[in-house]
């Protein structure tokens, strides 16, 4: 990922993100993927209403797919609006969509959802990751080093 990249999800007016998947999982590999939305679902989005809580992706029939994203239903919305949990269609390249699927058939390896934010163009991205599990071991290493930052941080803004 790029530094305009960057930049554009810091100036997203909408990030949801996935905090217990970098505690989870060490992430190997980053994909951006366009999302398949109904018109209810992305004015919910637009407006911070979704949860990327126990999401995980899957591939079928040359498709990735996301399972368990929350997008609450539209409040204003009428008998046209979207049941919130449901399986939705991911974007990707071919050659990107061919990558994943080798890459998950080695056992350990899963994709994980870790940012759903809003595009420069009013679109909804998603950011997925190609992750492995961590060890228990390794999740507390994560938290010293968070626990240590904090101190840091802390020590520094006495001085």
């Amino acid at each position: 990922m790029n530094k305009t990249q960057q930049e554009l999800r810091k100036k997203s007016p909408v990030q949801i993100r996935n905090k217990k998947a970098s505690f989870l999982y060490s992430f190997l590999d980053t994909y951006t993927a366009g999302i398949v939305l109904t018109g209810t679902e992305i004015k919910s989005i637009r407006m911070g209403k979704a949860s990327l809580v126990d999401t995980f992706c899957y591939i079928n029939n040359g498709e990735v797919w996301v399972k368990n994203m929350n997008i609450s239903p539209y409040f204003y919305g009428s008998f046209a609006n979207h049941p919130a949990k449901r399986d939705r269609k991911l974007l990707l390249n071919k050659r990107e969509i061919r990558r994943l699927a080798e890459d998950t058939k080695t056992p350990g390896l899963t994709i994980v959802p870790t940012l759903l934010f809003i595009d420069d163009h009013g679109r909804a991205k998603l950011d997925i990751a190609l992750a492995r599990g961590k060890k228990e071991y390794d999740k507390r290493e994560t938290l010293k080093e968070k626990a240590d930052r904090r101190e840091m941080d802390r020590a520094i803004k006495h001085f």
